[in-house]
Formats: structure tokens, C-alpha cells, sequence
């Protein structure tokens, strides 16, 4: 019996805010193996809509000797910031994207691991010690950094462990210590990979949206400023600007209104096991008939009246899925 690690590939993938009320999404990925050569990936399905991720693997161990591994998969960092705009639907929540894993059939309850760092410092103990929840955005940890000691205060100020939130609301000048912490959060479990025989793994989550209140890669029916980076990332083409385009005139004729949305997803931790995925099939679901969707693919067909799909065969990943929706706003 030997022993490995699986680790998860969620993490960070905020793009630059590129319009007012605007929000980041955080990128979501599929499990990765990395240290060992005898577990392949035989099968990835893999489902996105903006409500859900669903993703089902099929894994072989194709030695001779049975793995007993500790799967991981890390949930994004969160970042306190006086800037942040993450889209999170719970900030209360320990389990921000509501992620759960299924396992041959069984429910999988994972453990879960928090770490707060600052600075570049693992913090945890202190904030622990003082009774101070860890999530960065909860209204339970603005209300606990209130109660800090003075002194303490001016101390994690000065370590850059907080910072003073200085605002006017109506009422005057008011200041609120706030979290300037990253906290990192694994999930994880123990599991068998017995030799020359398939595990079935099955993981979903509520992916987290970003947006903007208008469609910032164009200006009055031509490019806009982000057009080349949007090319890029989406792989949007002649078609799809002339229909957004079309979309953004008939908004100024009471139309309505278009915005953008995006989801990402770590792709690239797909082509960290054994070999290239046998079968990768991947389906995008754009929500609504009248909403419109890009993403960069290959052989993509659509399968329905709001879903595309694209198969492949001994497939290596190479870059990450971002995905691009204009969303009717009055839907």
C-alpha cells in the first residue's frame, strides 16, 4: 500500500473590476493528482451553468498495488481588502460555494481546514485566541474586531493584520476596523484507489458569477477598450460582436438590457494525472434561450436550446475556461 496527495484546483482567478458595479468571479476547478504516475483520469463530464458546477470523473489506478490517498480540493482564497468585490452569495458561511463530493455512491463528508495569513504570517492561533471568527467579510467578525483591546488594535494595524475603514455614510466621518487577511480553505478526505479497478468521484458547487451592468468590450456598436483582451479570454468572434452590437442598439430603443456575467474554471489541473484524459466532455448551459454565450473550444455543437457541448478523446488542457454570458437584465 503507498500513500499520495490529490489536491483540488480551485483557487483566485479575479479579473481587473472593468466597470462600476462590477464583480469578480473566483475560478473553480477539478481535483488534481501530483504525485504519483499509476492513477489516470479515464473520464471527465463536466457541466457549467451559472446556478451549478457538476463534474464526474472516472479514475483507474493502473498499478499493481492498491493507493490510499488524501483527496484535497482547496476553496479560493479570500482576500480582505477595501477594494474587494468577490461575488459571494453567503459571506457567513465556512462553505462559501456550497461544495459536496460524492464518492462510488457515497456521500463524502469532508474535513475542513482554515488558515488565516497576513503579511505572508500564518495567524490563526492569535485570531483564535481572541475569539475572532476567521471569515473576512462576516458581520460576526466586524462586530469581534470592535471588541479588541486597544492595544491589540494598534499592534495588528501595525502588522498589517487589519486596517481602519474610514467612511461617510450620511452622518459624518465613521471608522470600522476591518480584516486585511487571506484565509485559505481545504477541504479534504481520505480515499482507496485499489488497483485495476475504477473510482467514481463526483463533486459540485455554486460557481461564483462576476458581472458588470454593461457590456465593456464595446462602445457604440464597435470595440471597445477590452475588445482584444475579451478575444483572448472568450474567444468572442466577428458573429458575436455583431450581435452584441445589435443587442446594445436595441437597449437605447427600450430593448432590453443586456449585462455581462462570467464564470471561470481551472481546467488546466485535468493534465496533472496520469496521462491525458481518456474521454473530456464539457457542457455549458447558458440559462436562458434569449441570454448568449462564448467561450474558447474546439468542435463545440449545441445540444439544446440553452446548452453546448464539446467532446473530446485523450485530451491535455492547456489553458484555463472562462466563459462569457450576456444576461438579459429583465429575465
Amino acid at each position: 500500500m503507498r500513500w499520495t496527495l490529490l489536491i483540488g484546483g480551485l483557487l483566485l482567478s479575479a479579473p481587473q473590476a472593468l466597470a462600476n458595479d462590477s464583480m469578480a468571479e473566483l475560478g473553480a476547478g477539478g481535483l488534481t493528482y501530483v504525485q504519483t504516475s499509476d492513477v489516470a483520469m479515464e473520464e471527465e463530464n463536466l457541466y457549467i451553468s451559472r446556478e451549478e458546477v457538476l463534474v464526474d470523473y472516472v479514475f483507474r489506478n493502473t498499478g499493481d498495488k492498491d493507493i490510499e490517498s488524501v483527496v484535497a480540493f482547496p476553496m479560493p482564497d479570500i482576500v480582505g481588502s477595501l477594494e474587494s468585490d468577490i461575488a459571494l452569495d453567503d459571506v457567513e458561511s465556512d462553505n462559501f460555494l456550497g461544495f459536496s463530493v460524492v464518492q462510488d455512491s457515497r456521500q463524502i463528508k469532508p474535513e475542513l481546514q482554515q488558515r488565516v495569513i497576513a503579511a505572508g504570517i500564518d495567524r490563526t492561533d492569535e485570531l483564535l485566541a481572541r475569539n475572532i471568527p476567521l471569515l473576512p467579510y462576516s458581520e460576526k467578525t466586524f462586530a469581534a474586531l470592535k471588541g479588541l483591546p486597544e492595544d491589540v488594535k494598534a499592534e495588528w494595524i501595525a502588522e498589517g493584520l487589519i486596517y481602519v475603514d474610514r467612511y461617510d455614510a450620511g452622518q459624518g466621518w465613521q471608522e470600522d476596523l476591518r480584516p486585511a487577511w487571506t484565509l485559505r480553505s481545504v477541504y479534504w478526505w481520505k480515499t482507496m484507489f485499489p488497483a485495476g479497478k475504477p473510482v467514481r468521484v463526483s463533486h459540485r458547487y455554486k460557481p461564483s458569477v462576476g458581472g458588470t451592468v454593461a457590456m465593456s468590450f464595446i462602445d457604440q456598436g464597435k470595440p471597445g477598450t477590452t475588445y482584444k483582451e475579451y478575444v483572448e479570454r472568450y474567444c468572442i468572434d466577428g458573429a458575436f460582436m455583431k450581435t452584441a452590437a445589435k443587442l446594445e442598439a436595441a437597449a437605447s430603443r427600450s430593448g432590453p438590457n443586456y449585462t455581462e456575467q462570467w464564470v471561470s474554471y481551472i481546467l488546466t489541473t485535468g493534465a496533472n494525472w496520469s496521462g491525458p484524459i481518456g474521454k473530456f466532455k464539457l457542457t455549458i448551459d447558458k440559462g436562458q434561450p434569449q441570454d448568449y454565450v462564448s467561450f474558447c473550444g474546439s468542435g463545440v455543437k449545441k445540444t439544446g436550446p440553452t446548452t453546448f457541448e464539446m467532446k473530446a478523446e485523450d485530451f491535455s488542457p492547456e489553458k484555463d475556461l472562462h466563459i462569457l454570458f450576456l444576461a438579459a437584465a429583465d429575465r
